[in-house]
C-alpha cells in the first residue's frame, strides 16, 4: 500500500511531459524575443553583460593581439632597416656621381680657360695631358702624352691658361718629360712688364715660389710687378706671364736684393697644358724640310 501510495504521490505531483515543457519554453522565448524586438527591454541587460564579459574577451585575445603587434613591429623594423641600407647605398652612388660631376665641371672650366688662352696666342699651340708627376720632392718634373710623333722637341715651352709652366727636357716617340719653372735647376729670362727691366727667374723647388737673385738693391722693381718671358735665349716665346712679385727685401750693405715671386701658372694643379710652337719654329721647320727635299 505504501509503495502504491508512494507511486501515486509522484504521479500526483506529476512530472510535466517533455513535449509540454518544450512548448511552454518556446512560448516564453518567443514572447521575450517579441517584447525585446519591440520594446528593447533587454538591451541594457546585454550592455551590462558585455561590460562584464569584455575583460574576459580581452584576456583571451591578448596573446593573439600581442603576437600580431610583435610580428608587425618586427616586420616594420626589418623593412625600415632594409630601406635605410638601400637609401645609404643610393646616397653613396649619388655622392660619387656628384664628385665626378664636380671634377668634370672643374676640368671643363680649365679647358675653356685654355681655349681662351690659346685664342689670345698668336703662336701654334697643342693641348696635351699630364700623364705622371715625378714624386721626388727635389725634382719638379712631369710626363705628357705627346712626343716625337707629334713634333715635340727639347726646349719647347709649355703654358697653361695663366702663364708659363715649363719646358720639355726629354722627348720620346709618344711621350715627353717636362720640367717646371719652379724646379731648383731651372731658370728663365724675364722682363718686368711695368718698365722692361730684364732679369732671370730661377726655381726654388717650391711650386708656389720663384726667386730673382740677380737684381741689385737699386733695381726698379716693386711688389706686384708682373714678370713676363723676355724671349732672350730663344727657348721661351716673349710676352707670356711668368709670375708676379710678392716681396722685395733690400738689405743695406749687400749688393743684391732678395726678390720673391709667385708663378702665374697653377703649377701644382694643372692636368692639361699647352705646347707652343713659335713662328720661328715654324719657319725653321719649313726651312729644314726644304733643305731636306732639295736634290
Amino acid at each position: 500500500m505504501n509503495a502504491v501510495g508512494g507511486n501515486g504521490g509522484n504521479l500526483g505531483r506529476g512530472n510535466v511531459p517533455l513535449g509540454l515543457r518544450f512548448l511552454l519554453i518556446a512560448i516564453v522565448s518567443g514572447s521575450l524575443m517579441l517584447l525585446d524586438h519591440r520594446e528593447e527591454h533587454l538591451s541594457r541587460i546585454r550592455q551590462a553583460f558585455s561590460v562584464i564579459v569584455y575583460p574576459i574577451q580581452a584576456a583571451v585575445d591578448l596573446p593573439f593581439s600581442g603576437w600580431r603587434l610583435a610580428s608587425r613591429a618586427l616586420t616594420d623594423q626589418s623593412a625600415l632597416l632594409e630601406e635605410n641600407e638601400r637609401l645609404k647605398s643610393d646616397r653613396l652612388r649619388v655622392d660619387v656621381r656628384l664628385q665626378r660631376l664636380a671634377a668634370l665641371e672643374a676640368e671643363n672650366d680649365r679647358l675653356r680657360a685654355m681655349l681662351d688662352s690659346s685664342a689670345r696666342v698668336n703662336d701654334r699651340v697643342l693641348g696635351v695631358q699630364i700623364l705622371a708627376v715625378d714624386l721626388d720632392p727635389y725634382r719638379q718634373r712631369f710626363t705628357i702624352d705627346r712626343g716625337l710623333n707629334d713634333g715635340v722637341y727639347v726646349g719647347q715651352a709649355l703654358l697653361d691658361a695663366n702663364g708659363v709652366v715649363g719646358q720639355i727636357v726629354r722627348v720620346e716617340l709618344f711621350t715627353s718629360e717636362a720640367v717646371l719653372i719652379s724646379d731648383a735647376d731651372h731658370a728663365i729670362p724675364v722682363s718686368v712688364n711695368r718698365n722692361g727691366l730684364r732679369t732671370i727667374v730661377v726655381g726654388t723647388g717650391d711650386s708656389t715660389r720663384l726667386r730673382l737673385p740677380y737684381l741689385t738693391n737699386s733695381a726698379d722693381i716693386e711688389k706686384g710687378d708682373l714678370l713676363v718671358s723676355s724671349g732672350l735665349g730663344g727657348v721661351f716665346p716673349s710676352g707670356y706671364p711668368v709670375g708676379r712679385v710678392l716681396e722685395v727685401l733690400r738689405r743695406p750693405g749687400q749688393a743684391f736684393a732678395e726678390v720673391i715671386a709667385e708663378p702665374a701658372a697653377q703649377l701644382d694643379r694643372d692636368r692639361e697644358v699647352l705646347l707652343v710652337w713659335t713662328a720661328e719654329d715654324e719657319v725653321e721647320g719649313r726651312t729644314s724640310a726644304s733643305v731636306a727635299e732639295a736634290p
